[in-house]
């Protein structure tokens, strides 16, 4: 082969190379391409965003590819992680062996003191892709314990009169040949008779208004006529201590409610405030306007509330000295039943107290406004009969 053929041969050689140089140096410099991600199916896309519950789609790689609204603000996501490793691992036990999966889960959000209790069923959607639905159930759960704790209160409460009216009755039989002795029991029957169809009374009524329920008709309920009402239930109990119940405030005013709750709720504030003051003081009763809604003050100058208890006193049988109560009459109910009715009104109960000074409750209700005279906001119509005067017609007609 000749020394030209030969260049020839060499340099075209060089050139191929040098060509395959290149393309592989711009495929390798190419990012390669990215795996197929899940799609997630368009009706479960539908049907995942008309959910109220929490709901999340996760893929091979643990990734979240779809979550609701509702997930986010649970804190179930961070990102497009599962931000609960408890649910995480829930998912990938699902993923491998695809039987569906439910538990129930405490978690908590944020610096949120109080845990959040979720129920969460998990559920392979295809092979790669897994959907949970998670539903929060911290209010049911709440529900539940304050009902518990409700039913025990309330056996513990009705045990003792219960047992006192026993152990009396034993008394009075064993005291048969004694008079005085049958008397002074049977006066003591009496009065716990009385404490346990008070508490029962309470019960009742709490349950019916517990749920807060906005009325769904008001009337128009005279402030006066509930006031000298709840000042008249409790003038045995004032005259036996001396104490004075001074009405005060304005006088005319009307609320928008349900007569029969207001009349309990502002009876209540006036025998607390009598039950807990000293002999010889005063509590004073008054009622205010405060643009649409009224206010019902009723002011003390009894034993006062320590500033730790305040958030806690209108908790069903909360009382702030428990070795008190029998001496007072009280059932701890009286005040939760006060911040029923103020919530059920679209009210609201506000308190100022302080140890050895007393206390203040003001019950707020909305108002019924006075109604105006239709006649009286009318605009007055010319007389026409009424003869025009001659010198005003004729400055009127002057240019």
């Amino acid at each position: 082969m000749d020394p030209t053929t030969q260049a020839l041969l060499f340099a075209l050689l060089g050139a191929v190379l040098g060509g395959g140089v290149v393309l592989a140096w711009r495929i390798s410099d190419q990012p390669a391409p990215d795996r197929p991600e899940p799609v997630v199916p368009p009706g479960v896309v539908t049907v995942l965003s008309v959910l109220r519950s929490s709901a999340l789609v996760v893929d091979q790689n643990d990734q979240v590819v779809k979550a609701s609204a509702p997930a986010h603000a649970l804190g179930l996501v961070r990102g497009n992680q599962l931000a609960v490793e408890e649910l995480a691992d829930l998912v990938r036990r699902v993923r491998r062996d695809g039987q569906i999966r439910e538990t129930e889960l405490t978690m908590t959000r944020g610096r949120a003191t109080q845990p959040i209790h979720v129920t969460a069923r998990v559920a392979p959607l295809n092979p790669r892709l897994v959907v949970a639905l998670v539903e929060d159930r911290t209010r049911e759960r709440r529900v539940e314990a304050i009902r518990r704790d409700f039913v025990a209160n309330v056996s513990h409460e009705l045990k003792t009169p219960v047992g006192a009216i026993n152990i009396l009755a034993e008394a009075v039989q064993e005291a048969a040949d004694d008079p005085e002795a049958v008397e002074r029991f049977a006066k003591r029957m009496q009065t716990e008779a009385e404490r346990l169809s008070r508490l029962v009374q309470q019960i009742i009524e709490l349950s019916r208004l517990q749920g807060d329920e906005p009325l769904e008709q008001p009337a128009a309920v005279g402030i006066d006529e509930i006031v000298a009402q709840a000042i008249d239930s409790c003038a045995i109990d004032a005259k036996a201590k001396r104490i004075s119940v001074v009405r005060d405030g304005d006088r005319g005013l009307e609320a928008l409610g349900n007569p029969d709750e207001i009349a309990v709720a502002v009876g209540n504030l006036v025998s607390n405030a009598v039950a807990y003051s000293p002999e010889h003081s005063n509590v004073v009763v008054a009622a205010r306007p405060a643009d649409l809604m009224v206010e019902i003050t009723v002011t003390d100058q009894g034993i006062g509330i320590p500033a730790g208890e305040l958030d806690r006193i209108f908790e069903r049988f909360y009382r702030v000295d428990p070795a008190r109560h029998r001496s007072t009459g009280g059932t701890g109910l009286g005040l939760s039943i006060v911040k029923h009715v103020a919530a059920s009104h679209g009210g609201d109960i506000r308190v100022w107290s302080s140890p050895g000074q007393g206390s203040s409750f003001t019950l707020t209700l909305p108002r019924r406004m006075p109604s105006v005279d239709p006649e009286a906001r009318r605009t007055p119509l010319p007389d026409i009969n009424r003869p025009v005067n001659p010198s005003s017609s004729q400055q009127e007609a002057r240019p």
